[in-house]
């Protein structure tokens, strides 16, 4: 009903939204000698506000156009290499003619990222993409708005979020590099445990955790406590809702992607009431590029998809409720996921000291439970006055986070550089 009622009131608020349209091209104008006055600058920002804060937020698109490489200009296109009704394999394909350019005669380390299912399209790591795509070959997982799947196409959990990793990886060739970023902590860790059980050829040389929750019970943050305090029948009864017509996905039963933003913007309610009121001031002020600045973020942060119910409960229950992963209970497709038998995947976690999704010891919690692995091939960071975006996004990332992944995954990975147990 909820979902529903979500919808109702998008579609009852379109002549408000079409007003506040009009009257932001009004009060914008050029032509319009009142545009310039105290009064109608009020007028034009206010209108903008109110059709920012009313209008629907699709897809954004990936907009990597170029990256650079040394001194050049390379040419990049996204590239769907796998599909599945849940997800598209992306690789994102650098010109060579324009390597060459660049003096990038040899290949680099081939990287999959995997973006997190948690409520916001795979964009939201538009700037990690674009951090890792000169010195790699980057592909990501593009994780379907799961109410454009159609019934038919049957469910979509837990296990069937590890199986999905592991296939990538396939498609990736052998021994590639992983990165999971928040979220997919605990899944990617499953498969690699897997795929490093079964010798597979194509298990990843090495492995990095971004603040990922794969020990919820360390360090708990406000998400975590709410697991843990809440029964499970509660999640399944207040969070789970029908897609409704005329989506593909009517009659799915789905975690929305409107109710986890509710859920991130509540944390910070103060900081967002702030930033949407800089905004207005930014408006009236004619400070354009504040305000392209606020539209870029919100743009992005305020893009969500839907999660399927299956899938959304049995995280919660697995990774937060139940901890099997942790505790070494976890089991996949009647086999028991054991970690502790990786010996030649290399390890680095990441955390931020001021992350308040995924605390400080939750991520590093994985070198505990590779306990096969050599000192060698194990990385630990703990990144300074950093919060949780700040581990994946950002100046930070940028300067200090990065170049440690990088040269941890060129001196690990056994196609360029020789290991030493």
């Amino acid at each position: 009903m909820l979902y529903a009622m979500h919808e109702a009131k998008y579609y009852a608020s379109q002549p408000l939204r079409a007003g506040a349209k009009v009257a932001r091209e009004f009060w914008g104008s050029p032509l319009n000698p009142m545009s310039q006055t105290l009064m109608g600058r009020n007028l034009f920002a206010g209108a903008e506000l109110i059709e920012s804060t009313t209008r629907r937020y699709g897809k954004p698109e990936w907009n990597i156009d170029t990256v650079k490489v040394g001194q050049t200009d390379v040419r990049v296109r996204p590239t769907v290499v796998w599909e599945s009704p849940w997800c598209r394999l992306i690789q994102f394909d650098r010109d060579m003619a324009d390597m060459r350019r660049a003096s990038k005669f040899s290949l680099d380390p081939a990287v999959l990222i995997v973006a997190p299912l948690s409520g916001h399209y795979a964009t939201l790591l538009r700037g990690t993409v674009e951090v890792f795509l000169p010195d790699h070959a980057v592909f990501i997982t593009d994780w379907k708005n799961v109410r454009d799947v159609p019934m038919m196409e049957g469910r979509f959990d837990f296990h069937d979020y590890v199986d999905h990793i592991r296939t990538m990886l396939g498609v990736l060739g052998p021994r590639p590099n992983v990165v999971a970023v928040c979220q997919p902590g605990p899944p990617v860790l499953a498969a690699a445990a897997m795929m490093a059980e079964d010798g597979d050829p194509s298990r990843p040389a090495s492995m990095t955790f971004m603040g990922s929750p794969i020990d919820a019970r360390k360090s708990p943050t406000a998400p975590n406590t709410l697991a843990e305090e809440k029964p499970f029948a509660w999640f399944s009864s207040k969070m789970i809702y029908t897609v409704p017509p005329p989506y593909p996905g009517a009659m799915r039963r789905v975690y929305p992607g409107f109710v986890q933003l509710a859920s991130f913007m509540s944390m910070n309610q103060t900081k967002h009431q702030d930033a949407h009121q800089k905004y207005f001031n930014d408006l009236v002020a004619g400070d354009g590029d504040s305000a392209d600045k606020h539209r870029e973020f919100y743009d992005e942060y305020l893009s969500v998809l839907d999660l399927t119910e299956e899938f959304y409960l049995q995280t919660i229950e697995i990774v937060f409720q139940k901890h099997l992963l942790a505790k070494g209970e976890l089991m996949h497709r009647g086999r028991k996921v054991r970690p502790e038998l990786i010996s030649d995947i290399a390890l680095m976690t990441v955390e931020g000291e001021h992350d308040d999704i995924s605390g400080v010891g939750q991520t590093q919690a994985a070198h505990g439970l590779c306990k096969a692995l050599p000192d060698s091939l194990k990385e630990l960071y703990v990144a300074p006055k950093v919060g949780h975006y700040g581990v994946f996004n950002g100046r930070r990332f940028r300067e200090d986070i990065y170049p440690r992944v990088r040269e941890f995954i060129l001196r690990t990975d056994p196609n360029f550089a020789p290991r030493t147990a």
